[in-house]
Order: structure tokens, then C-alpha cells, then sequence
């Protein structure tokens, strides 16, 4: 019998860079989706292919061996740590496909991870908690892809709720989902400039983070995280910081209390609050954290020229990738028209634009008989 599993891709309204750091988040899973068709084998073998690349990869369960450098990597590191915490996995052929943009901070890889981690779970008989999936995902990516995530991408694409944003305390991994306004659309719009999770960039961000909490836990010794200070600690503790690492610091510190207050307003149904808190998380992200480009900024800019357009601001991890934009259903249209023409005016480039729905999480299917 062959089942087929599908995970949603993310993206994240407000929360930035602070899932590595116990913080708050606020993604949404979206209706783009990697698909898992599955089927069981009678060995020890996952075969994994993708329709975007030419030859499958075999893994062996007792064996799942090293990071390769290629996309199997993110199918390989979910075997290795299910195959770890004591899952007795069954050998299946995999077929994999996607219309998560690859590089475009959509969370493509959690998408894989998840989906291939459900199927091979479902496939074996085992029980699944899709926390605990999340982690084992999230553990696959820092092992197999060379990135210190956090957990959101990965939750998100466990736990996501139609309809829904979800408010994530990344510590506690408490999450409370909170319903989108019927008549904003989610648009996310990308520059057509790839990032690179895994490059230097992403994980010196967190690097410093880490710094600056050994720093700070000298006076503050009560922290354990970026989490853990506040503004006021930060401006009075900011003599031990080298320049540049405070300004990460002042990032995550405020970015968590434009998490929170964004959380409110939409609880309020105040969205204008909560487009104008989006606004003030991307002028952080690009002048103290230091993630965006010029590309992103200048998606930003053209965005917020349109009537119905209620926020903007970079998505993911940075250094390229997508803008998700808040926008009044009726101008969806025009909006779309007018970053299309605007951006390309300004970079000679054509920008995708995905208008996007909450959506759930991983689930199967649908199950047929093989043939």
C-alpha cells in the first residue's frame, strides 16, 4: 500500500531570531506543502528520491552514516536521530516533492524533515508525538545540516492550525494559537536572491547571542538566555559588550516585546498596531542585526507604498529570501501588480508573490492501493 504525507512550509509574522534564544515567535504554517509518497520495503533500506534531483538515495537503518553535503542530508539526519531516541524504523521507498520555494526562508527544509520523520513514523506502527518529532527534527538540522535552528520551523510544521497564527514560547514550548482576521491576507513575497541557512552569517548570529549571555551572567547571573534580559538590564549592563554584539543583544531583547505585543494585538483585533510592530521588527532586523538586504528593504519599501497594504517586514533567517506582508483582502490584487512593477523598476528583477492561507500541520494524505 502506498500513503502519502504532506508538512506544511512556515512563515513567520513577527518573532525573528529570537527561536535560539528561549524566546517568543509567532509563525504560521502556509498552504505549501512537501509531500512524502511512502511505501515499505522489506529491508533495512529508506530509498529517497526527489523530483528535484536525478538519482535516489539509499540509507540504511543501521547505518545512516555521515552528512553527505546533499538534500538527503535532511532525510538522512531524521533517520539517524529517530533510529537514536530507540524508534525501530522500517526500511520504505520514499518519493518526495515540493512546492516550498528551496532558499527562499519558507522553512523548506522543517517541511522535509517532518514530513519524511511522519511517514517513516507512520509507516512503522509507531506511536507519534509531534513534539517530540519537532526536536527530532530540529536535533537532524544542527547534525546533518551544519544550522543551529531553534525549534520554531520545525514546531510549526508539527503543530500548525488552519486559520491560525501561534504565539510559541520557544522555552517551554508552550503554544497558544490565536485566529488571523478573515478579510488580511497573508502575502509573502520574494526577492529571488537565495540564502544560505547554514552559512557563516546565520550561525555567527547565534554565536554572539551566546557570547553576550556569558558576558552579561557575570552582573546577571540569574540569565540563561537572551530571554532572560530585559531592556533595562541591556542599557545598564551594556559597557561589557563590544558594540556590535549589544546591537544583536537590542534586537532580541525588543524583538521578544514586539512578539508579545503583536500577540495582543491581534487578540484586540488591532491589526493596524500590529502591521506598525512589523515595521519596527524589520528596521531591527536591518540596522542592529544586520539580516537583510537591500533587496528585502527595498520589497518593504515598495510594499508599503500600496492603499490596503497593513505591514512588512523580512521573513527568516535573512541574508535574502522573502518579505511577508499583512494585506486587506480586496487590495490583494493590486498589491501583487504593484510590487511586481516596482521592484523590478528598482532591482531589474521580477519578484514571485505567494498569497498564502494558515494552514494545518503534518497529517497524512491520502492512502491508496499500491498498483
Amino acid at each position: 500500500m502506498t500513503r502519502r504525507y504532506r508538512a506544511p512550509g512556515r512563515v513567520n509574522l513577527i518573532g525573528e531570531h529570537t527561536d535560539y534564544n528561549d524566546g517568543f515567535v509567532l509563525p504560521v504554517a502556509i498552504d505549501r506543502h512537501t509531500t512524502v509518497t511512502a511505501q515499505l520495503r522489506g529491508d533495512r533500506l529508506v530509498v529517497a528520491s526527489s523530483d528535484g534531483y536525478d538519482r535516489p538515495v539509499s540509507i540504511d537503518l543501521s547505518d545512516p552514516g555521515p552528512p553527505a553535503g546533499a538534500w538527503s542530508d535532511y532525510v538522512r539526519g531524521v533517520v539517524a536521530v529517530l533510529e537514536r531516541s530507540g524508534q525501530a524504523l522500517h526500511g520504505a521507498d520514499l518519493v518526495i516533492a515540493s512546492d516550498v520555494p528551496a532558499g527562499a526562508g519558507l522553512s523548506s527544509s522543517a517541511a522535509l524533515e517532518v514530513a519524511a520523520g511522519y511517514a517513516l513514523l507512520h509507516l512503522s506502527g509507531r506511536a507519534i508525538d509531534r513534539t517530540a518529532l519537532a526536536l527530532a527534527c530540529q536535533q537532524a538540522e544542527h547534525e546533518y545540516a551544519g544550522t543551529r535552528c531553534g525549534v520554531m520551523d520545525q514546531f510549526i510544521a508539527c503543530h500548525g492550525r488552519a486559520g491560525h497564527a501561534m504565539l510559541l514560547d520557544t522555552r517551554t514550548l508552550e503554544a497558544v494559537w490565536l485566529p488571523m482576521p478573515r478579510d488580511i491576507q497573508i502575502v509573502v513575497c520574494n526577492t529571488m536572491t537565495r540564502h544560505a541557512l547554514a552559512s557563516d552569517g546565520y550561525n555567527e548570529r547565534r554565536a554572539d547571542c551566546e557570547a553576550a549571555v556569558r558576558a552579561l551572567a557575570v552582573r546577571l547571573p540569574r540569565i540563561r538566555a537572551l530571554r532572560d534580559v530585559s531592556y533595562a538590564d541591556l542599557e545598564a549592563n551594556s559597557d561589557v559588550l563590544p558594540d556590535e554584539i549589544y546591537r544583536r543583544c537590542r534586537h532580541v531583547v525588543t524583538e521578544n516585546a514586539r512578539t508579545l505585543s503583536a500577540a495582543d494585538a491581534l487578540r484586540d483585533g488591532d491589526i493596524a498596531r500590529f502591521g506598525v510592530l512589523m515595521g519596527a521588527s524589520h528596521a531591527s532586523l536591518r540596522d542592529d542585526y544586520e539580516v537583510s538586504t537591500p533587496e528585502l528593504d527595498t520589497l518593504v519599501d515598495v510594499a508599503m507604498e500600496v492603499d490596503g497594504a497593513i505591514g512588512a517586514r523580512m521573513t527568516g533567517g535573512g541574508f535574502g529570501g522573502c518579505t511577508v506582508n499583512l494585506v486587506r483582502a480586496e487590495a490583494v490584487e493590486a498589491f501583487a501588480a504593484h510590487v511586481r512593477v516596482r521592484y523590478h523598476a528598482r532591482t531589474g528583477q521580477i519578484p514571485e508573490v505567494y498569497v498564502c492561507t494558515a494552514a494545518d500541520g503534518v497529517r497524512e494524505d491520502v492512502a491508496e492501493e499500491a498498483r
